[in-house]
């Protein structure tokens, strides 16, 4: 699995972990009858994570008072934790159908209270996790028009532009938050990714930095960064940090071949050129003598000429009387 795979699906998971407690805590309160005493029952089963349980208090609170917009909020946040609760087990039929109930009953949220951005808010979280995202910015959108100053909306946002590869759009929702929030280390590490996916390494390095300041043995800071020093090309620096991520868990095979990557990779960039073959010079081709330039085709032109004219010349003398002869006898 590649580096970028493997972070885009832990965008789901950090997103999790992160909720677990906030949603407990944030689930909303029963009003005075009308359903209220399973209201609160649903509540404190939730918060002892029997999320089945905890539905069916929510059930009975809405079939008590259904048009109280809190019920389906309530039993679509168990449903959602039941969902991850099936996923962590490995069941993907029973999260798939969890996941759909909590969709329907925070639709129906949306409904009873459209001008509340906690209902829009909800929704878009159970849509990003279902890796929905367009539908996931439209409700996150609704959610910051309602209340700008949101910025939960803002991270969740990010979340979803992350997904959708958005990537200075996701950075500026995760500086929104970590103005706001400056000791939230999933949001630096979560704009580290987008900082990345824009090719901007140094702003990326930067967020990794501020992450191992914070906590040296941070594993997937470590390997991070060293992933990020490799895209670089700075094999030198990545090396260290995957060996410190090894140090501390051996066992991760993936780091293990991005270790050795990197080391083939410095190993090549540091190799001393070959040394350059000196030329050879041709030889000068000697000149052809004047008889070799001579082609018998030109020599037996010449014989030719040479018999037609000697033939001429007979023709001419024929029949010429020979001059008498001086010679005194």
């Amino acid at each position: 699995m590649n580096m970028l795979n493997k972070q885009t699906l832990t965008i789901a998971t950090a997103l999790f972990l992160w909720l677990a407690a906030v949603q407990i805590a944030a689930a909303k309160k029963p009003a005075a009858g009308g359903g209220g005493n399973y209201m609160q029952r649903g509540i404190e089963l939730a918060q002892q994570k029997h999320f089945d349980a905890a539905v069916a208090e929510f059930t009975k609170a809405i079939e008590a008072n259904p048009k109280d917009p809190r019920g389906y909020a309530n039993r679509g946040t168990a449903y959602r934790q039941a969902a991850r609760a099936a996923v962590a087990a490995g069941d993907q039929e029973g999260a798939s159908a969890r996941y759909q109930s909590a969709m329907a009953d925070f639709s129906k949220f949306v409904e009873l209270a459209s001008k509340d951005p906690s209902a829009y808010l909800d929704r878009a979280e159970t849509e990003v996790e279902l890796k929905q995202y367009d539908p996931a910015l439209n409700d996150l959108n609704k959610a910051l028009e309602i209340k700008p100053d949101n910025i939960t909306a803002n991270k969740f946002r990010g979340f979803a532009e992350l997904g959708l590869s958005q990537w200075d759009k996701a950075v500026a929702d995760f500086t929104v938050f970590i103005q706001k929030k400056p000791d939230d280390l999933q949001s630096y590490d979560r704009r580290a990714l987008a900082y990345r996916g824009m090719k901007n390494f140094d702003a990326a390095i930067a967020d990794y930095n501020f992450l191992l300041s914070k906590n040296p043995n941070d594993v997937e800071a470590l390997t991070k960064r060293g992933y990020t020093y490799s895209l670089m090309l700075q094999y030198e620096k990545a090396i260290p940090d995957y060996e410190a991520a090894l140090k501390i868990n051996p066992q991760d095979n993936d780091t293990f071949q991005r270790l050795q990557y990197a080391q083939s990779m410095l190993a090549k960039k540091n190799a001393s050129p070959p040394p350059a073959a000196s030329a050879i010079p041709s030889p000068t081709p000697e000149k052809p003598s004047i008889f070799a330039s001579i082609k018998p085709l030109y020599i037996g032109i010449g014989i030719v000429a040479l018999i037609i004219i000697a033939i001429v010349v007979r023709l001419i003398t024929r029949g010429k009387p020979e001059e008498t002869s001086h010679i005194i006898r």
